[in-house]
């Protein structure tokens, strides 16, 4: 039974992490408060209203 509640714990602590390692590295994360719109020449507008300096485009 620990050894079920081991792998259980382990599983959950993982997928958390993964998550938010992954929520880092979005355009406009942040203080930045997320894409607002694409900008004709393809850059993220966030919704603070500044261009994201992602290296990634949108369309």
């Amino acid at each position: 039974m620990k050894s079920i509640s081991t792998v259980l714990l382990t599983v959950i602590l993982s997928l958390s992490f993964s998550g938010q390692v992954q929520a880092r590295n979005t355009p406009c994360s942040g203080k930045m408060g997320g894409v607002s719109h694409c900008s004709a020449d393809g850059k993220f507008v966030c919704k603070n209203g500044k261009i994201s300096q992602s290296k990634q485009t949108c369309q």
